[in-house]
Order: structure tokens, then C-alpha cells, then sequence
């Protein structure tokens, strides 16, 4: 099923509410006041979710598998990943986000601060657009480090396999990893303090 069959007469907005938030995010000012230019964002992705993704997640919460359901119980339907070099970006794209008049935060999740148990880091925002061509849409708005991106893409991969040997294995190697990762991303937000400061 194409998502225009699936989401109907609502998918020409909700092509518009991705299109608004990847411009919009794509306006945020540079990471800081340093006037290197350096860009807070490295890359953005966006997609409108795939209408059989949307059903499992739908029939997993007890819902009808409908476009009409996703519209009015889900709010993913819109999805949009920031990537940053440095943890500091992510928080201060949240921020400018969060201050921009054409949106409005419905819900936070930061598990950059409090991790998933598997490891997974990332700080999600559920924004509604209030004003633009995508208003009335909801979205997710996923912001990462980009070492943490790589983690997830792979974490992504392993957990859609159908058969997976030695899975508990994978699972505590990349629980190991993604610590590790953080530990990385913790010393190049030092190493960056440090270049930073102005004697």
C-alpha cells in the first residue's frame, strides 16, 4: 500500500509538515558564537512512515490499522532526525526548537540523560506545527550525536533480523558499544571546551 492510499486525503500535508520542519531546522543558526560558521546541524533525514510500519505499531497498541487511526492516536506519522557533532548541539537545537513560534512542544523524552536500557541515545521531541503549511500536523523530531546515529542505524539493522545467532551476545556487545560511544562523545565535548576558550 503507497502512503497516499494509506494516509489519504491528509498526506499532501503531511509531505507539507515534513518539508516545513526539515527547513526549519535547516535555519538553525550556527552551533556558536564563535563566528566560524560552524552549523549546529551536520544532516537532517526525514520520512512520512511507511504504511505497514504505522499498522504493526497501530494493531501493537490495540488500534485499527488505518490511516485515519494513525492521524488521530499516533504522532510519528511525520518523522524528522537532526544529527549533531557534539551533545551541546543537540540540547541547544531542542531549545531553538522549542522557542520557534510556528511550533509547539507536546512532549520530551531525553534519553541522552536517561538512556534506554539497550543503550539507545537520543532526545525526541513531539512537536505540533501551529502555523506554516504543515499546521495542525504533528511530528517527531529525533535529535542525536552523529556517533550516536551510527549506533543506532546498526542497533536498527540487528533488531529487524528475523534470525540472529548469538543474540544475547549481539545485545551486550552493543549495550557495551553504545557506552563506549558516550564516553566518546563526552571527551569531544571537552576537547571542544578546551579548543573554545579564549585566553
Amino acid at each position: 500500500m503507497t502512503p497516499q492510499a494509506f494516509y489519504g486525503d491528509a498526506y499532501p500535508q503531511l509531505c507539507a509538515a515534513e518539508q516545513q520542519l526539515v527547513d526549519l531546522i535547516g535555519r538553525c543558526p550556527v552551533a556558536r558564537d564563535s563566528g566560524e560558521g560552524e552549523g549546529a546541524v551536520l544532516y537532517c533525514k526525514s520520512r512520512i512512515k511507511a504504511p505497514e510500519s504505522m499498522m504493526r505499531k497501530l494493531e501493537k497498541s490495540g488500534l485499527p490499522p488505518t490511516g485515519r487511526a494513525a492521524l488521530a492516536y499516533m504522532h510519528d506519522a511525520v518523522g524528522v532526525r537532526a544529527v549533531c557533532a557534539f551533545t551541546d548541539d543537540v540540547y541547544r537545537v531542542a531549545s531553538w526548537l522549542a522557542d520557534r513560534p510556528e511550533v509547539q512542544v507536546k512532549t520530551v523524552k531525553d534519553y541522552i540523560a536517561a538512556p534506554k536500557p539497550n543503550g539507545y541515545r537520543s532526545y525526541h521531541l513531539i512537536l505540533a506545527l501551529t502555523d506554516g503549511p504543515g499546521a495542525g500536523t504533528t511530528a517527531e523530531v529525533q535529535l542525536r550525536t552523529i556517533a550516536a546515529d551510527f549506533w543506532a542505524a546498526l542497533e536498527h539493522q540487528m533488531k529487524y533480523k528475523h534470525t540472529v545467532q548469538h543474540e544475547q551476545l549481539i545485545r551486550d556487545e552493543l549495550k557495551r558499544c553504545a557506552d563506549e560511544i558516550a564516553s566518546v562523545d563526552l571527551s569531544m565535548q571537552t576537547i571542544r571546551e578546551l579548543l573554545s576558550e579564549r585566553f
